[in-house]
């Protein structure tokens, strides 16, 4: 393969792209997030939140896909072809396809369905605390109506979460495979 045929190739995309999305998730995850939670006020946490996950979950979405289009088969006749084709090809169902699936799938979720129950429930939330006087964070004791709100919230953020480490462990699967093509 010559110097310049190389720009034409999907490997150099695709691994850049599999390195984007790796390492949003592992950013976002272990460390944007903990860290915006532990020196952030919890109001300004929320709303950091409310404008970094239709990024994070657009990435977490998009991602797969990206990788889907870029995959670079076996450069022989007969190997896996490239593209989705190559995702698609019976010897990669596991360590391709399921994984980009999954991840896929997760992302979509969150994306489009548990960040805007979420967001929901947080202006709901934000609502009673109004009725109520009290912050939904600042312990108990709480109105029925907030301690309703709050499980609300905790079960689809708790949904999310998983989702979100499905993805996770389903792209480090991915890269698990990825890189036995390099040996």
């Amino acid at each position: 393969m010559g110097d310049s045929s190389i720009l034409f190739s999907l490997a150099p995309y695709h691994v850049l792209s599999y390195g984007t999305f790796l390492g949003t998730q592992v950013f976002h995850t272990f460390i944007n997030s903990i860290t915006s939670f532990r020196v952030l006020e919890r109001p300004q946490f929320g709303i950091l939140q409310r404008a970094v996950f239709p990024w994070y979950f657009g990435i977490q979405s998009a991602g797969p896909v990206i990788l889907a289009l870029t995959y670079p088969g076996h450069r022989s006749v007969l190997g896996v072809p490239s593209g989705l084709a190559g995702v698609f090809h019976a010897s990669n169902r596991w360590g391709v396809l399921v994984p980009l699936g999954t991840a896929l799938v997760a992302g979509l979720v969150n994306l489009v369905y548990l960040l805007p129950e979420t967001n929901k429930v947080t202006a709901k939330r934000r609502a009673q605390e109004k009725e109520d006087g009290k912050a939904s964070f600042s312990g108990p004791p709480y109105s029925k109506e907030m301690a309703a709100l709050n499980k609300q919230f905790g079960q689809l953020h708790g949904i999310s979460s998983l989702l979100n480490l499905a993805t996770l462990v389903a792209s480090v699967i991915y890269g698990v495979n990825l890189s036995s093509r390099l040996v």
